[in-house]
């Protein structure tokens, strides 16, 4: 799991990151909660472990800010105020799990496999991705833009299939690296800007405005023409 951990005691923090990475998650850290939002929106993750209590801006504000942002990761609250209304106020906050302190880590573990197996069941039912009039259909594998159709390589679909999950958001060459190659390391190789450019040139070039954009020195995004 792709997991970004907000959590401002380091004890909490390095235990958490270690056992996890243990695992072979991919831990992302905050230690405040301004930070932890401005990662939470920049890079897509599979789930969150958010702090109540954080420097800066404590833990249900950054979720309330996710959520009117439209960002939907699932989100487990760590507090250690466990009574009744402080659970229920984290979840109307838009948390999705709450979990009191001191807890044991393998229930945590757990908690985070089964809001990340609801997410994924969910997500596996979607058979149709659409990012403004950009449309693919995951099962007859037919990519439309402004209804005409687009042919693509497996490896350009299942690329640009990341990017509509993605939409919005910088997608780093690490990600697609990780994501769209199953690569945990750059072989150093121009792979990524060669697909990119084929992409381009079948959903982007014959038509007025493009969708896929060079963020210089970050990576790439998918928007919808406005």
């Amino acid at each position: 799991m792709r997991i970004l951990l907000i959590e401002d005691d380091t004890d909490t923090a390095a235990y958490l990151a270690k056992g996890l990475g243990e695992l072979g998650h991919n831990v992302h850290q905050a230690h405040d909660g301004k930070d932890g939002l401005f990662m939470a929106l920049d890079q897509p993750y599979e789930t969150l472990v958010v702090d109540r209590m954080l420097p800066g801006m404590d833990g249900l504000s950054v979720i309330r800010a996710m959520r009117a942002a439209g960002n939907r990761t699932p989100v487990l609250i760590l507090s250690a105020l466990g009574e009744v209304d402080a659970r229920v106020e984290g979840l109307r906050a838009g948390g999705d799990d709450y979990l009191v302190k001191p807890f044991a880590f393998s229930e945590l573990l757990a908690r985070l496999e089964a809001l990340v197996r609801r997410t994924t069941t969910t997500t596996e039912h979607t058979t149709n991705l659409k990012v403004g009039d950009l449309e693919m259909d995951l099962l007859s594998h037919e990519v439309k833009r402004d209804q005409q159709t687009i042919s693509l390589q497996p490896r350009e679909f299942r690329l640009l299939e990341f990017f509509m999950r993605n939409s919005g958001q910088v997608v780093t060459r690490t990600m697609l690296l990780e994501n769209v190659w199953d690569y945990n390391f750059d072989p150093q190789t121009n792979v990524i800007d060669v697909h990119i450019s084929r992409l381009r040139s079948k959903i982007d070039r014959q038509f007025e405005q493009p969708m896929l954009h060079t963020i210089r020195g970050a990576g790439y995004v998918l928007r919808a023409v406005r």
